[in-house]
C-alpha cells in the first residue's frame, strides 16, 4: 500500500492523498507556495517546533502500514508486543486459527483513545506555534526594515561628513602645490647663479698647477681652493637635492590630491545611492525579487576599514602637506646657508693666499741652511760606508781559516772521526763569522740607501730654491688678480629673494 506524503504537491491529473481530484484553485495555491519558497533557506535548520514529515516528526508518528498497537503507541506501551494470539481449533472448518483475548482487545481500544488525544493536543500546539511565528516574523520584518532605514540615514550622514572633510583637504592641498612650485622656481634660479664662483675657483687651481718641483704641495691655499670648489659643488648638490625632493614632493602631493578626489567622487556616488535607498518603501516603484542576491557578497570593506580608508587618505594628504611645508622651509634655509658659506669661504681663501706668499719667501731662505746640513751629512755617510766595506773584507781570512780546519779534520779515519769539542767550536766559529758578515752587509745596504736618499734630497732642495720665484709669481699675480671681488653678493643677490606665503 502506498504511503501519503503531504509535503509533495500532486499534479493536476493525479489523485491527491485523500483520493480526490484537484480543483481549479490548486494551481493558484501551488504558485503561492512557490513564492513563499523564496524565503526558505536550505542552510537554516528550524528546531523551534516539529512539523509533519520532518526527520524529528517521523520518529514520533506511527507507521501507516503498521497495525500493531504497541508499535503504534511507541514507548507508551508496556512492551513491544502487548498481546500474543493463541491457537484455537475450529471444529467446523477443521482448521487451527490464531485469536486474541478480550483483555487484549480492550487494551488496544484504550491505547487508540490515548493516541487520538495525544495527536490532537500536538496538532493544537502546532497551530499555536504557527500563529505565534506569523506574528513574530511580521513584527521582526517591520522592525528590521525600520532599523535598516535608520541605518541608511546614519550612513548617508557619515558619507556627507567625510565627503566634506575630503573636499576641504583637496582645496588645502591645491594651495600647497602652488606654493611649492614657486619655491622650486626660485631654487632653480639660485642654482644657475653659482656657476661663476665655481669657474673662478677652478681657474685658480689650474694656474697653481703650473708650479714646479716641491712647490706642487697641497698647502692651505690649495686646500682652501679645493674646499671652495667642494663647498660650491656641495651647495649645488644641496640645491639639486632639494629640487629633486621638490619634484618628488610635487608628485606625492598630486598623488595624494588625486586619491582625495577619487575618494570624494566615490563618496558622492555612494551618498546619492544610499539616499535613494533610504527613501525606498514597500510601495515604491522598482522593487522586485532578485533571487540569490542575499548570497552575493561583493563588498570590499567593513565600516571600520571604510572609515579608516578615508582617514588614511586625509592623513596621507596632511602628512604630504606637512612634508611640503617642511621642504619649503628647507629650500629657504638651504639657499641662505649656501650664500653665507660661499661668501665666508671666499674671504678665507684670500687670507690663505696672503699667508702662503709670506711662507714661500721665508722657505726660500731656510732652504739654503738645510742644503748645507744635507751636504755635510752626505760626507759623513760616505765615510761610514767605506768603514763598513773594510770591516766586511776583514772577515774573509778568519772564515777561510775556520773552513780549512773543518775540511782537514774530515780526513780522519775510522773511530777518529769523533764529534769532539773542537768540531763543535769550529762549527760555531763559522756560523758566528757568517752572521757577522750578514749584519755588516745589512748595515752597508742601509747606509747606501740612506746616502742615495740624501743625494736625492740635495737635488730636490737645489731645485726647490729655483722654483720659489715661479710660485710667488703665480700666487701673487695670476690668482690674486682674479679674486679682487666676489662675483655674487649674498646680501642683495637673487638668492635671497624668496617668495612670502
Amino acid at each position: 500500500m502506498a504511503t501519503c506524503n503531504p509535503t509533495v504537491a500532486p499534479r493536476a491529473e493525479e489523485i491527491n492523498c485523500l483520493g480526490k481530484v484537484e480543483t481549479a484553485g490548486e494551481p493558484r495555491m501551488r504558485l503561492v507556495r512557490e513564492e513563499m519558497a523564496y524565503y526558505d533557506s536550505p542552510a537554516i535548520v528550524r528546531t523551534r517546533s516539529a512539523t509533519p514529515m520532518t526527520p524529528e516528526m517521523s520518529k514520533i508518528l506511527p507507521y501507516v502500514t503498521d497495525k500493531t498497537v504497541s508499535r503504534h503507541l511507541g514507548s507508551y506501551g508496556k512492551s513491544m508486543d502487548l498481546g500474543h494470539a493463541r491457537s484455537y481449533f475450529n471444529p467446523a472448518m477443521r482448521t487451527v486459527y490464531s485469536r486474541y483475548s478480550p483483555n487484549d482487545w480492550s487494551l488496544s481500544n484504550s491505547m487508540n483513545f490515548s493516541l487520538s488525544d495525544k495527536e490532537r493536543s500536538f496538532a493544537e500546539r502546532l497551530r499555536a506555534d504557527a500563529w505565534r511565528a506569523v506574528k513574530e516574523t511580521d513584527a521582526r520584518t517591520r522592525n528590521r526594515q525600520n532599523d535598516v532605514t535608520k541605518r541608511l540615514g546614519e550612513r548617508v550622514y557619515d558619507i556627507s561628513f567625510w565627503k566634506s572633510e575630503l573636499n576641504n583637504e583637496v582645496n588645502a592641498m591645491a594651495t600647497e602645490i602652488e606654493n611649492l612650485k614657486e619655491y622650486k622656481q626660485t631654487c632653480e634660479k639660485a642654482l644657475a647663479d653659482t656657476a661663476n664662483p665655481l669657474h673662478i675657483a677652478e681657474e685658480c687651481l689650474m694656474n697653481r698647477e703650473k708650479r714646479q718641483g716641491i712647490d706642487l704641495v697641497n698647502d692651505d691655499v690649495e686646500k682652501s681652493l679645493i674646499k671652495e670648489v667642494d663647498i660650491i659643488k656641495r651647495c649645488q648638490a644641496k640645491m639639486k637635492k632639494v629640487l629633486d625632493k621638490a619634484y618628488v614632493q610635487l608628485k606625492m602631493d598630486r598623488a595624494a590630491q588625486h586619491a582625495l578626489e577619487i575618494d570624494a567622487k566615490d563618496k558622492h556616488h555612494a551618498q546619492g545611492l544610499d539616499d535613494r535607498m533610504q527613501q525606498l518603501r514597500n510601495g515604491s516603484a522598482g522593487v522586485g525579487y532578485i533571487p540569490g542576491i542575499e548570497s552575493i557578497d561583493n563588498t570590499m570593506s567593513i565600516p571600520e576599514s571604510w572609515a579608516r580608508y578615508t582617514q588614511e587618505n586625509i592623513a596621507r594628504s596632511q602628512k604630504e602637506r606637512a612634508a611640503s611645508e617642511r621642504l619649503r622651509g628647507e629650500i629657504d634655509s638651504t639657499l641662505r646657508h649656501c650664500a653665507n658659506e660661499m661668501w665666508n669661504n671666499f674671504n678665507s681663501v684670500n687670507n690663505s693666499f696672503n699667508t702662503r706668499i709670506r711662507e714661500t719667501t721665508d722657505a726660500r731662505n731656510k732652504l739654503q741652511a738645510h742644503l748645507q746640513k744635507t751636504m755635510q751629512e752626505i760626507f759623513d755617510m760616505e765615510r761610514n760606508i767605506n768603514l763598513l766595506r773594510k770591516a766586511i773584507l776583514d772577515k774573509e781570512l778568519p772564515m777561510k781559516v775556520a773552513q780549512t780546519r773543518l775540511d782537514e779534520r774530515t780526513r780522519r779515519i775510522n773511530v777518529e772521526l769523533c764529534h769532539d769539542p773542537v768540531m763543535k767550536s769550529l762549527q760555531r766559529e763559522v756560523a758566528e763569522i757568517r752572521e757577522s758578515v750578514r749584519i755588516l752587509k745589512d748595515r752597508l745596504k742601509s747606509s747606501e740607501l740612506s746616502l742615495a736618499r740624501l743625494m736625492k734630497t740635495k737635488a730636490t732642495l737645489e731645485h726647490d730654491i729655483s722654483v720659489k720665484d715661479n710660485s710667488l709669481r703665480i700666487d701673487s699675480s695670476f690668482c690674486m688678480g682674479m679674486r679682487k671681488g666676489f662675483p655674487m653678493d649674498p646680501k642683495v643677490g637673487p638668492i635671497f629673494q624668496m617668495p612670502i606665503c
